[in-house]
Formats: C-alpha cells, structure tokens, sequence
C-alpha cells in the first residue's frame, strides 16, 4: 500500500492485508468500527509505534488519563486535532 486512499479503498475488504504492519492494521480495524480488535493488536507491544496507536485508541475510547500514559510512553504529546485528523495522520506515518 502506498498512500491513504489505497488504504482506504482496502477497508472494503473482509480482512486487512497480511502485509500490513501491526500499526497499520490496529487503524484498519479501528476504521472498520471495531475498537477491541484494534486495541488487541497493540495493547500487548511494548514499542514506540505501538504506544502511539495505543494512545490514540485510548483517546478514541474516551479515557483521556490512559491516553495520556501511552502518548508519553510514545515520547508525544496529546495532539490537538480531531480524531478523524489524528487517524488519518497516524495512517500516512505508517505507511511512510
């Protein structure tokens, strides 16, 4: 996949591409409306990437001190912008 609206056009299928990274497929479940499979790809990573979708996931599902963890954990900061602009942001990151 090279850019958002590919990955965006990938959201009509069943399942995410086997080629995708965690993160990536954290955000095309997340996209698909199903949080706890989103949340289940990262909640159990330790790394930086991984912290960072878990924040953002978090912040999602309205628990704004448990983001916050995850955003530090991330070496980030809350970012203020809406979801749907933080997604998409995280979206093109990872598939830079």
């Amino acid at each position: 996949m090279k850019n958002i609206a590919e990955f965006r056009m990938s959201l009509k299928e069943d399942r995410p591409d086997s080629n995708m990274s965690v993160q990536l497929r954290s955000l095309w479940y997340d996209a698909k409306g199903d949080w706890h499979t989103a949340h289940h790809q990262v909640d159990h990573l330790g790394d930086v990437a991984s912290a960072r979708i878990h924040a953002y996931l978090h912040r999602k599902e309205g628990d704004i001190w448990n983001a916050d963890y995850w955003y530090t954990k991330a070496g980030e900061k809350r970012p203020q912008l809406t979801l749907d602009q933080e997604w998409e942001e995280l979206v093109q990151r990872f598939l830079s």
